[in-house]
């Protein structure tokens, strides 16, 4: 596992667990939502972007099996979902595009916490 200390991935595995608010059956049935078409459905194992559903996989995982490559993006999905989250300001659910953002990495804003 990357050059973390035990420390490090447990804050690391606490913030991804706490910026992912969705849970893996949550974030697998919005994938294939955003993925299906008029006539067609993807295989859910295909349904959604790369990087959901690399959350999706980790979501999965035990602490103990994560890859360098988890852990990055763990860190990508924690800094993203703090970028566009304000703890002082209201979800706002006017806002489509952003929240279908963060939904694909598994995080909703207008879910209660």
């Amino acid at each position: 596992m990357a050059d973390l200390e035990q420390l490090e991935l447990d804050a690391l595995w606490d913030e991804f667990h706490s910026a992912v608010n969705m849970t893996s059956q949550e974030l697998s049935a919005w994938l294939r939502t955003r993925e299906a078409g008029e006539h067609t459905e993807p295989l859910p194992e295909h349904a959604g972007s790369e990087a959901g559903q690399h959350v999706l996989a980790i979501l999965q995982k035990r602490r103990m099996d994560l890859t360098g490559d988890d852990l990055r993006l763990m860190r990508k999905v924690v800094d993203t979902v703090d970028t566009y989250v304000d703890g002082e300001r209201e979800p706002d659910a006017a806002d489509r595009s952003t929240r279908h953002r963060l939904m694909s990495l598994g995080h909703d804003p207008l879910k209660p916490s």
